[in-house]
C-alpha cells in the first residue's frame, strides 16, 4: 500500500526513540516523518516550526475576503489585518475598512480612483453611529464603497463649493460680442 510522505526528513522509530532531540534537530525544515514497518507512524515537529504553523493557521482562519484570486494576480497586503467583531455589529468609533478595501470595491463593481481618506471614513462612521444599524463587516465596507461612489460622482472630482465665498464678476467679453 502506498502513502504520501509530507516531509523530506525521515527517521526510523528506533533511531527516534534513542535520540529524539538529535534526530529532530537534524530534520530539514523542522518537520520529521518517523517510520515504523516501512510506513509513516507519526510526524514530529520542532517548537519553531509549530510556532510558524500556528501563525499561518491564525492568518488563514480569518480570510480578508471570500473571493480567492490566483497568487500571480494578488499579493497579500502588507498592512496588519484589521480586527473586526464577528457577526453583525453597530458602527463604532475607530472602525476601519480592510487594507485591500480599494480592490474589494472593484470586485463589487465600484471603481475607486483614489484610496479612502481619513475624513471620508470619519464622516461615514459618524453618520452610521447615529443610525444605530447593525451589519456585517463586509456589508459596512460595501456601504462605504457605495457612499464614496455617490459622494465623489456628485462632486465630479471637483472640490466642494464654499457657500460663504463671495463671487467675483467675470470681466471677459466672449468672442463675437462687442463691448
Amino acid at each position: 500500500m502506498s502513502c504520501r510522505i509530507l516531509t523530506t526528513s525521515i527517521a526510523g522509530i528506533d533511531a527516534f526513540i534513542s535520540d529524539p532531540r538529535g534526530v529532530l534537530a537534524s530534520a530539514e525544515g523542522g518537520t520529521l516523518a518517523v517510520f515504523a514497518d516501512n510506513a509513516p507512524a507519526f510526524y514530529a515537529i520542532t517548537p519553531a516550526r509549530l510556532a510558524q504553523l500556528l501563525d499561518i493557521e491564525a492568518r488563514l482562519s480569518r480570510p480578508a475576503s471570500d473571493v480567492t484570486l490566483d497568487t500571480q494576480f494578488y499579493e497579500e497586503p502588507s498592512a496588519a489585518p484589521v480586527a473586526v467583531p464577528m457577526g453583525k455589529f453597530a458602527m463604532y468609533a475607530g472602525w476601519q475598512p480592510d487594507a485591500d478595501f480599494q480592490r474589494l470595491a472593484g470586485l463589487w463593481g465600484i471603481a475607486l480612483a483614489q484610496p479612502v481618506t481619513a475624513e471620508e471614513i470619519a464622516a461615514f462612521v459618524a453618520y452610521w453611529q447615529a443610525e444605530g444599524k447593525v451589519f456585517h463587516h463586509v456589508q459596512w465596507q460595501q456601504k462605504l464603497a457605495r457612499s464614496l461612489q455617490i459622494g465623489r460622482s456628485a462632486q465630479n472630482g471637483a472640490a466642494k463649493r464654499d457657500i460663504n465665498a463671495l463671487s467675483e464678476p467675470d470681466n471677459q467679453i466672449p468672442p463675437g460680442f462687442r463691448g
